[in-house]
């Protein structure tokens, strides 16, 4: 274990480095390390403490430059101290990565996860689920002698705080949802089913908005479909990944970000390289990729859901976008997830345990509050709105105002607004 403190202009900072148990079912096994850091006000160091858990999975918690980074962050520290936990397998905790070093008898004979083979490798991922992220924390929460923390979940972050309130909710001061909330039980086919379907007519609203660009992206996906069009490092970009551009257009100016990547020439060196950077799935976070789907998997197997459920009329139309959905090809066409391909399958087919109980959700005695899009690309509203009258002292907020990104794009809006609602202060 280490730790250390240091400053910026208008924030302290603490740093904290834990050994936790890979898996939390063998407490004597193979240890990650755990990084977390707590972010203070000037004076503000004894304030409680708010855990804020990134959406993903496979991100690791924002790098706070300067008092106003994240645009959240000064509301928050009024009130709070704010531990930004890296998530294992990411930023400074353990990360995952084909030649990353495995912790010590991780996988026998293997050094690291490219050593290993595929039903090891999925194995080794099963062990980075929310489950164990809220274990994790908990050991934390333990080591700073802390007897109850807050918790800000956005997204995936939102998910994990749900698993914690079923197994850990004598821990928690208060919840707040940015992002929706998962479903409970076994029901991804109908999120799944739900995000595409919300996605045709958010397609619509983009190509009347800029009619000239549905030309031009039709024009890209028939090079998609004839293997030429190339990231500047040469590698294939085909029409599914090609249509999951579309995730731009679940965020705040995701429809500008989009009409200026596409106004570019294709053969310019600018648009290969803003076509690379606007890719939603990458090697620099292959936990987003490769577990991705599991995250929605309460009880089930993933299958492979977003290839599965994808609308006919989708399929058959390239100019019909995606969001956050995966495809299996993505793995073949990508290098940097290639040597996750085959682990990848595996876990498709793993049948994954129980994330949630809903009775002990139905049991937390903890106040919350949570920001649900009214027209949210990723998390749906009617999933949200279902789960979150599972919590008693949950109050729901649903606004039309922002996209799935509102918690940063709102500034301290949203977060405000949150945290008035969980203290009684406010109105939904």
């Amino acid at each position: 274990m280490s730790e250390s403190t240091w400053t910026q202009p208008g924030l302290v900072l603490r740093d904290l480095t834990l050994p936790v148990p890979l898996d939390h079912a063998d407490p004597a096994g193979p240890r990650l390390e755990l990084f977390a850091r707590i972010v203070a006000a000037p004076g503000g160091e004894d304030r409680p403490l708010l855990v804020y858990l990134q959406g993903g999975p496979g991100s690791e918690a924002p790098r706070p430059v300067g008092p106003g980074t994240p645009p959240w962050l000064p509301r928050a520290l009024r009130e709070h101290r704010v531990v930004m936990l890296d998530q294992r397998g990411t930023g400074r905790s353990t990360p995952v990565g084909p030649d990353a070093p495995l912790p010590e008898g991780a996988i026998p004979g293997a050094r690291t996860l490219r050593e290993a083979t595929p039903d090891q490798q999925a194995r080794y991922l099963t062990l980075f689920r929310a489950d164990a992220i809220a274990r994790d924390a908990e050991l934390l929460r333990e080591h700073l002698g802390v007897e109850r923390w807050s918790l800000l979940g956005q997204s995936f972050g939102g998910f994990t705080t749900l698993r914690y309130l079923s197994a850990h909710a004598g821990s928690v001061e208060k919840a707040l949802f940015t992002g929706g909330l998962p479903t409970v039980g076994p029901g991804m086919d109908a999120v799944y089913a739900t995000t595409w379907a919300g996605m045709i007519p958010r397609s619509e609203r983009f190509w009347a908005r800029f009619p000239g660009d549905r030309d031009r992206f039709r024009a890209l996906a028939d090079r998609a479909a004839a293997g030429t069009l190339r990231l500047p490092d040469g590698q294939r970009v085909g029409v599914e990944r090609l249509r999951r551009l579309g995730h731009l257009l679940g965020a705040s100016q995701g429809q500008e970000r989009l009409h200026l990547l596409l106004e570019l020439d294709p053969d310019s060196p600018a648009f290969a390289h803003d076509l690379a950077a606007a890719l939603p799935f990458g090697g620099r976070n292959p936990l987003y990729a490769v577990i991705h789907e599991s995250c929605w998997a309460d009880g089930v197997a993933t299958r492979w859901a977003a290839d599965r459920t994808m609308p006919r009329e989708v399929a058959d139309d390239p100019t019909l976008l995606g969001g956050e959905h995966i495809h299996r090809n993505l793995f073949d066409e990508d290098p940097e997830l290639a040597p996750w391909a085959e682990a990848a399958d595996l876990l498709a087919a793993h049948e994954w345990p129980c994330l949630y109980d809903a009775d002990a959700l139905r049991a937390a005695d903890v106040p919350g509050a949570a920001a649900v899009y009214y027209d949210d690309a990723y998390v749906p509203r009617e999933q949200s709105l279902a789960t979150a009258v599972l919590l008693p002292r949950l109050r729901t907020w649903v606004t039309s105002e922002y996209e799935h990104n509102g918690l940063r794009a709102s500034g301290e809006g949203v977060l405000d607004h949150l945290l008035d609602l969980a203290a009684g202060q406010r109105e939904a």
